[in-house]
């Protein structure tokens, strides 16, 4: 059995440099058409809730420049 000259502190790391495996992973089983439907729609689900997020929030946060639009409170209109 193959033994490194330096001291290693666990056993199975250092046989693991020649163990190979002989087993070979079962094949990936393919997705069925209802499940890549889904992951489709859970992505668009997702991305048209991002974007109506953004739609509805912008008006909060655009700033309104236009020069006649002026807020008044009704304290200042009863002097």
């Amino acid at each position: 059995m193959f033994r490194r000259r330096e001291p290693v502190p666990f056993a199975f790391i250092a046989e693991a440099d020649s163990f190979r495996s002989n087993v070979t992973p079962p094949p990936r089983e393919r997705a069925s058409a209802g499940q890549i439907a889904g992951r489709w729609l859970v992505g668009l689900t997702v991305i048209a809730g991002l974007v109506a997020s953004l739609v509805i929030g912008m008006p909060a946060l655009s700033i309104d420049q236009s020069p006649g639009h002026t807020q008044r409170s009704q304290a200042s209109d009863h002097h």
